[in-house]
């Protein structure tokens, strides 16, 4: 595999790569033509200098992804690791950086666990997603904290202009006995639009877990299933004063069944077999007006809960930790001039905890103020600059900045360069858990550099970036050795350097994108490779249509990794490929079919969790 890579990354080296900003559509290689999340207002692709992905809807159904973890994990600079199947823990790691260093927004609210400080990626509904932008880099000057690997923001799937409603309907299923169906209606009235959307997916799932003796192992050789039922709302209405409005509304619950663990003499424990129920929810509301001709303010509000009840299989109840975090912005964007234009606004955030276990404090806020000038010079350079001071009730004042740079040049080719610091505020449960946390905790610190070429030609895209991030002040678990118990500490620090690049053409009616990236996450005390990161990752998607039939292939190849601080753990690299293919009844109806893991690989990305064998999915779709 290492030979393999290698040789890629001379050939893309060499040969170009392509654009971050790819939608992967069928039909052409062309870029989205905006893109909202790296600046926080609607900027042309070719004027920024920030790494950027975006997955439509058409992506989303061409590559007959069935959780949001799968359509991540084949985005170049993401590593996506998961405990199992549907439903499972999915951990995502943006250029190295850790999982809760990923900022998550939810139609611009913030979208994660007060307690963890992680998002559940695997519990949003596929079927509910219009559109998945994802910015890499620290984009902690305009979100503040926890944007220190980049920022994934989800937008919700929206009314469209016609008169008449649109319908969509789509069932299927296949292997451990997965059902899914969804439904949405949409469409506009005079000014005003609306959107409303159903999903469920159902799943027996697989045995998670490998059998693991001795304390603390696990040995439950039973399927682990997973359901989740959603539903997404949103209307909205636009006045002839070019006033706005709209409310959005997102939830997904369900129920999820993992593995337990043995006690610490190996034996069974009477909490083997856990289940968990789950609720997910985003609900919030945004108005916008024009003050000036040239000065345009936005106030956002809305809620996120992360809800978990833990039941014994006995269905005693066992544990329960709910999250709450309130968001409101104000953003006012100022046209200075045609070439310059200025972005002032404020966030305000209040995270709660309720919880079975007993928190010494269950409540903080955050607020913080940014501004960001974003400027054409010369006609072909475009300078982007932001600073943000934040206040945390825990920790106290903390400030940021970033700066980018892009050239278009006349050939097609464009010059690329970013610098910017940012941070990651501890969790509730690094501060605040029973007998681990550390109310003495610092903030994790970031800086990043980056470089890099990009080429936009009549044949395709390409783009290749070299970045070097440093990681202070690490919040890791530290064994006491008095009372032997876990610790959370600023311990270690990490430096990241990576190249990540990109290619993607059209020949002879096959559209084509080839994905490589090269990973050194180190931990500068140790020398040793973060855990859970694989080093070397090359993608590969070929898509086709021949008339009324659509068909496509990905190759995933990763190199292996660690699953322990310490390097002990090594997780063999694998190569996965998938097939899907798609046949258009009529202008309404469409056949689909996906054969994944095709060489029924048995492979892990974390130790010891068992991932899916080949299996497959059908699915009929309707669609007026």
């Amino acid at each position: 595999m290492q030979k393999t890579l290698i040789f890629s990354s001379l050939l893309l080296t060499g040969f170009n790569a392509q654009s971050e900003t790819d939608t992967t559509s069928t039909d052409s290689v062309n870029l989205p033509d905006l893109v909202v999340t790296a600046t926080r207002t609607a900027v042309a692709k070719e004027q920024l200098s920030a790494a950027a992905t975006v997955f439509t809807r058409k992506d989303i159904e061409r590559l007959q992804v069935q959780s949001l973890p799968d359509l991540l994990k084949n985005t170049v600079g993401v590593d996506v690791a998961q405990n199992g199947g549907l439903g499972k823990t999915s951990s995502v790691f943006m250029r190295g950086t850790n999982s809760d260093h990923v900022l998550v927004l939810v139609d611009g609210i913030k979208f994660s666990s007060a307690t963890s400080g992680k998002s559940a990626f695997e519990f949003i509904p596929i079927d509910q997603i219009e559109r998945v932008e994802i910015i890499k880099g620290p984009q902690s000057s305009l979100y503040g904290s926890e944007a220190i690997g980049g920022v994934i923001q989800i937008f919700t799937r929206k009314g469209n202009t016609s008169d008449k409603p649109r319908v969509t309907l789509d069932a299927g299923g296949g292997s451990y006995d997965t059902f899914k169906t969804s439904g949405t209606i949409n469409g506009s009235w005079q000014n005003s639009w609306y959107n409303l959307g159903v999903s469920h997916i159902n799943t027996k799932g697989f045995n998670v877990r490998q059998p693991v003796y001795g304390p603390y192992g696990t040995n439950e050789p039973d399927k682990d299933g997973y359901y989740n039922t959603g539903l997404n709302a949103r209307v909205g209405h636009r006045f002839d004063n070019n006033a706005e409005v709209e409310a959005f509304f997102l939830r997904s619950e369900g129920q999820n069944k993992y593995d337990g663990t043995l006690d610490k003499n190996g034996k069974p424990q009477d909490n083997t077999g856990n289940k968990s129920d789950f609720v997910e929810q985003v609900v919030g509301a945004s108005g916008s007006m024009n003050l000036l001709d040239s000065w345009r303010s936005t106030l956002r509000f809305g809620q996120s809960r992360d809800d978990g009840d833990n039941f014994r299989p006995s269905g005693l109840f066992y544990s329960r930790f709910n999250t709450t975090r309130w968001n409101t912005s104000w953003l006012n964007e100022v046209a200075l001039s045609e070439e310059h234009k200025l972005v002032i606004g404020s966030d305000y955030r209040l995270d709660e905890v309720e919880s079975s276990t007993k928190y010494n404090e269950r409540s903080r806020y955050d607020v913080g103020v940014f501004t960001e000038l974003h400027s054409q010079l010369f006609d072909d350079h475009f300078v982007n600059a932001a600073v943000r001071w934040d206040k945390n009730e825990a920790f106290g004042d903390y400030v940021t900045g970033n700066v980018g740079w892009r050239y278009n040049w006349n050939y097609g080719v464009s010059l690329l360069a970013n610098f910017g610091n940012a941070f990651k505020a501890p969790s509730f449960n690094d501060l605040y858990f029973p007998n681990y946390g550390n109310p003495n905790l610092q903030p994790e610190e970031s800086t990043s550099v980056e470089t890099g070429l990009a080429g936009n030609h009549d044949w395709g895209q390409w783009e290749i970036r070299a970045y070097h991030t440093n990681i202070d002040n690490l919040i890791i678990s530290v064994t006491n050795p008095i009372t032997k118990l876990p610790n959370a500490q600023n311990v270690n620090n990490a430096q990241i350097d990576g190249i990540e690049s990109e290619i993607s053409t059209q020949l002879l009616g096959w559209n084509g994108k080839l994905g490589m990236n090269l990973l050194s996450p180190v931990d500068r005390k140790t020398n040793l490779q973060l855990p859970r990161r694989a080093e070397q990752t090359l993608s590969f998607d070929l898509s086709k249509s021949f008339g009324a039939i659509d068909v496509g292939a990905n190759v995933l190849a990763q190199d292996y990794r660690y699953d322990d601080v310490k390097n002990k753990n090594q997780v063999a690299g694998f190569v996965t490929v998938d097939l899907r293919s798609a046949y258009h009844i009529n202008n309404n109806w469409m056949l689909s079919a996906k054969l994944s893991n095709l060489l029924d690989k048995n492979y892990q990305t974390v130790d010891t969790y068992n991932t899916a064998d080949r299996n497959f999915f059908v699915s009929v779709h309707y669609n007026n």
